[in-house]
């Protein structure tokens, strides 16, 4: 049930609890952040309104309570699901939203021991790492900040990946389009040289989308709801918009040359079925703009790749190749977006509840199937937007949940998809406006101030994985091959977001390999998550550089740990969230 949040709280908590048939006079309380949500218990009476009424309630603040008191020694347990299930706790949830409480009651269930079998010699295919070839990040001036570039390092240095995307080149800050008096275009490519001489300066290649339009190539005035108000609108002039897409290209291959550029995308506009795109109707105004874009980037030269439709929510792929096919347009890759929190009616015209960690390659198998069965099958598929929420969702983006959920994404992605593009490296991010805090549900890798975030220790991992896929018989797991011979292992125990589960006992067993030695790291609460030290700083909002310099290091993945086989097998335990990654030799 939905509780408002008023000064009603205590005496909420008192009714929902007798509606599960807990009539009791004493309960188990623990307010919990976002930043840390293992802080320990404290029993209450059954509290009155003003008790809970405390500046503590904010965004990203919950109210666990059990429905009876509990002992010193389970309210000091860290790992307190284990005492609670002990004692048959149950639970009721209260998730702080913005003026929302929700309440759900949780039980803890045992999750029986999975032995995992890994034959050296079973089937295998390649697996090249099409999760970290590239990345996406805001608008195009923020790659001007030395924040931006540092974290572009980062992110370098723990993934190799090759390309960036970001949005808006063609925005005014950017200051490639004016005119004149006369309407005459006037062009200036300073603050574009700077911004791609930067990136390839960081061995990083631009994967260019050719958004949005500048007010004065616009046919009216339509900025988006984002803080930097992009203009959506068509331009009033093709001819000019022609022109510009044909100065653009031709400044780029006489500056980087075309040995260069050629290996280089252009994708056409952001998203454009939904509202970063103000043509009326969307679809054939886009077809319209594709047209025009397209024919003038292969007029400039013939070895550029172009392709589209960049569309939310997995949309247009079919018709767009059928577009391009009849119309005789050229089309070189299939671009699309999807996030684990869209819906179902959204990306497959249905009403079913799709789980967040299936929902992404879900849209991708689609569009994946789409291709094959069109005209031109051998289009490369690039998913240029992908993450677990399109949202700022504390719970996600920021915490460990991240690990297993990119990990499982990786398993169910493979083979059906060339690039995926993470959305985004870095917190250098402002589409609602100016940074605020450290945590706040932000798309990026690294928070504000460079610090790692969970989900960089994932692709700091994963990276890891090798050149080949083998089979195996799980859903929990991936099994890979390095060129060395090598076999390295990824597990992981998945939840949703908001409902911790219990730890998981993994057995792993080898055959047809000799192996003695396994060499583990991993990603959960105790490993790469700096919450803990910044809710012992106090969940500061304007961190210190010590405190910035601190939590940097709280994030620091240990050294791997060491464990000898026994029979060719691995037994190990993973915590809720937890994504564990094994080189064996």
């Amino acid at each position: 049930m939905d509780l408002p949040f008023s000064r009603s709280l205590g005496r909420d908590i008192r009714k929902t609890a007798m509606t599960i048939g807990a009539r009791v006079k004493r309960v188990a309380v623990r307010f919990l952040s976002v930043a840390d949500p293992h802080t320990r218990w404290k029993n209450h009476r059954v509290p009155g309104e003003a008790e809970f009424l405390t500046p503590k309630f904010c965004r990203g603040w919950r109210v666990q309570v059990c429905r009876r008191a509990l002992p010193p020694s389970v309210m000091m347990e860290d790992t307190f699901m284990r005492k609670l299930r002990h004692n048959n706790a149950l639970w009721i949830l209260f998730s702080v939203l913005p003026l929302l409480f929700s309440a759900v009651p949780m039980r803890a269930q045992p999750q029986a021991g999975e032995v995992i079998v890994i034959d050296g010699s079973a089937a295998a295919h390649p697996l090249p790492h099409f999760w970290e070839k590239m990345f996406g990040s805001g608008r195009a001036i923020m790659a001007l900040r030395e924040s931006y570039r540092r974290d572009l390092r980062d992110v370098k240095q723990i993934t190799g990946f090759e390309y960036v995307r970001f949005h808006a080149i063609f925005h005014d800050e950017v200051g490639i389009y004016d005119e004149d008096a006369q309407g005459n275009p006037v062009y200036n490519f300073s603050y574009v040289d700077q911004i791609y001489d930067g990136l390839l300066a960081d061995g990083v290649r631009p994967f260019v989308e050719l958004s949005f339009m500048p007010k004065k190539l616009a046919a009216r005035d339509v900025p988006h709801a984002f803080w930097f108000k992009p203009n959506v609108s068509p331009p009033k002039d093709y001819a000019k918009w022609d022109n510009l897409i044909t100065r653009f290209t031709e400044h780029l291959v006489d500056r980087y040359g075309i040995g260069e550029v050629s290996q280089w995308y252009f994708e056409v506009w952001n998203e454009p079925n939904i509202d970063f795109w103000a043509g009326d109707p969307r679809q054939p105004t886009y077809w319209e703009l594709y047209d025009h874009t397209a024919r003038a980037v292969k007029a400039v030269n013939s070895r550029l790749r172009v392709g589209g439709p960049a569309t939310a929510q997995a949309a247009w792929a079919d018709a767009f190749i059928k577009h391009c096919v009849d119309h005789s347009v050229p089309i070189d890759f299939i671009s699309s977006h999807v996030y684990g929190n869209d819906k179902s009616e959204d990306v497959f015209g249905t009403g079913e509840n799709i789980p967040r960690n299936q929902m992404v390659c879900r849209a991708v198998r689609k569009v994946h199937d789409q291709i094959q069965a069109s005209a031109k099958p051998q289009l490369p598929l690039i998913w240029s937007e992908f993450n677990a929420s399109y949202m700022n969702e504390p719970a996600v983006t920021d915490t460990v949940y991240m690990a297993p959920w990119l990990a499982d994404t990786i398993r169910q992605c493979d083979g059906l998809v060339d690039m995926m593009s993470y959305w985004t490296f870095s917190d250098v991010f402002e589409e609602q406006g100016v940074v605020k805090q450290p945590f706040y549900g932000g798309f990026g890798l690294l928070a504000e101030g460079g610090i790692p975030k969970p989900a960089f220790a994932a692709f700091e991992l994963l990276h890891n994985l090798g050149d080949e896929r083998l089979a195996i018989d799980s859903d929990t797991a991936l099994a890979t091959r390095r060129k060395d011979g090598s076999v390295v292992v990824a597990v992981w125990n998945y939840a949703p977001p908001g409902l911790v589960g219990i730890p998981k006992t993994i057995t792993l067993r080898f055959k047809g390999i000799s192996v003695q030695h396994a060499s583990i790291s991993r990603v959960d609460r105790e490993h790469g998550d700096m919450h803990f030290m910044y809710e012992k700083m106090g969940a500061p909002r304007y961190p210190t550089q010590a405190q910035i310099a601190a939590l940097r290091k709280a994030a620091q993945l240990p050294a791997p740990q060491g464990s000898d086989l026994r029979n060719g097998e691995l037994t190990l335990t993973l915590p809720s969230y937890g994504l564990a990654v094994i080189e064996v030799k």
